[in-house]
């Protein structure tokens, strides 16, 4: 009854958030590695997980990236009306989850007009494939559990952070409550970001150590004001160069390393070559299997 089209789910992944992560050279030795293709390659980084094949921002989509040998995954964070933070990428329930059958009386449908409860009997799979009947949407301590049962490594991301005042302190009390914050974490398996400037402020100013990313394209004059509290700037890959690459490689983030770039969303292979030449650090992308495929061949 609410299978949305498969050209509606391929659009909406494709024009989706961004994500960020450590250099591929700083991933050498750790789990993360077994996602590039070879030395230099860009890091392949699965997209809510591998939401070509599975009902993006669900158990199902990260299982099915560590089902394929990808150790890095992506999500995406907001609050429901009770304070619970929950993994979903929308701002409303609307596309994935059958909420219009549940809740037919509460449009439009705000993941901020629900309490965590009420969005715990939604199913999040169907959208998808009835083969994912049953799916739920996770709330993030859930997640994270999830995420270091699989021995995966996480992209966070703050969306749509000026709905919810308040959510980095928030997120980061449950990162240190479920183990994310100690120092082998935040090292090597972690990385925060938003489009919201002000948002990765935040949490840099919270937690100083922890990798932050600035998720747009700001023009290169304006990279070192970036540069000061942002790891990496992350651009979509239509939006890049191979200048605007070099120029961001040019300067060091607030932890003194180079800055870095991941572009998104590549989900075919002349593009993910194309990104790989322009010398990106990583791709972000809804077929991982796809793009590291065309990175090996290079």
């Amino acid at each position: 009854m609410y299978t949305r089209a498969a050209a509606t789910t391929v659009a909406a992944l494709m024009g989706a958030g961004a994500l960020v992560l450590p250099t591929t050279s700083a991933a050498a030795g750790t789990p993360a590695a077994s996602s590039a293709a070879k030395p230099g390659a860009p890091l392949v980084v699965a997209h809510r997980g591998a939401s070509a094949y599975a009902p993006e921002n669900t158990f199902a989509a990260i299982d099915k990236a560590r089902d394929m040998g990808f150790t890095w995954v992506e999500n995406d964070v907001q609050r429901t009306k009770d304070g619970e933070l929950v993994i979903m990428h929308d701002a409303t329930l609307k596309r994935t989850t059958n909420v219009e059958q549940v809740f037919p009386d509460r449009a439009p449908w705000k993941v901020a007009d629900f309490t965590a409860a009420e969005i715990a009997k939604l199913d999040a799979g169907s959208w998808f494939s009835p083969k994912y009947a049953g799916q739920r949407v996770p709330t993030l301590k859930q997640y994270m559990q999830r995420v270091s049962r699989n021995k995966q490594s996480l992209v966070f991301e703050f969306k749509k952070p000026e709905l919810y005042p308040g959510i980095e302190k928030q997120g980061l009390r449950v990162l240190r409550q479920t183990g994310w914050l100690d120092k082998q974490h935040v090292k090597k398996k972690l990385v925060i970001q938003s489009f919201s400037a002000d948002s990765v402020k935040t949490v840099h100013e919270l937690r100083p150590d922890v990798k932050t990313g600035f998720l747009g394209t700001p023009a290169v004059a304006d990279l070192p004001r970036y540069a000061k509290f942002s790891d990496q700037i992350n651009a979509t890959h239509t939006s890049i160069s191979a200048d605007y690459v070099k120029a961001i490689h040019a300067l060091k983030g607030p932890h003194k390393k180079r800055l870095e770039i991941f572009t998104w969303t590549i989900n075919d292979a002349p593009n993910a070559v194309r990104a790989a030449r322009f010398g990106v650090d990583g791709i972000i992308t809804n077929t991982p299997d796809v793009v590291r495929k065309a990175v090996r061949k290079g």
